[in-house]
């Protein structure tokens, strides 16, 4: 199962919060953006209980996250060349 979760940090805070994301375990990438939110998490696990554990615990408990969204994928992706 994959989600996307879409957070805003603390003004200033984004590097700090993408730094913290990089070794947890489940998340397949994070990415600084531009715009309304100022960070993209790929989540990978294999049930929705470790989806909501690492969204809650790995990225909403860190100090400088303000809020979140998260998007849950379903069916069968595709990745063009």
């Amino acid at each position: 199962m994959e989600a996307f979760v879409l957070i805003n940090t603390e003004l200033g805070r984004e590097a700090a919060v993408l730094e913290s994301l990089k070794g947890v375990k489940g998340i397949k990438s994070v990415h600084a953006l531009y715009g309304i939110y100022d960070i993209i998490v790929e989540v990978e696990a294999d049930t929705m209980e470790q989806v909501k554990d690492i969204v809650f615990s790995s990225i909403r408990g860190l100090q400088d996250v303000r809020s979140t969204i998260t998007l849950i994928t379903y069916g069968e992706s595709f990745k063009k060349d």
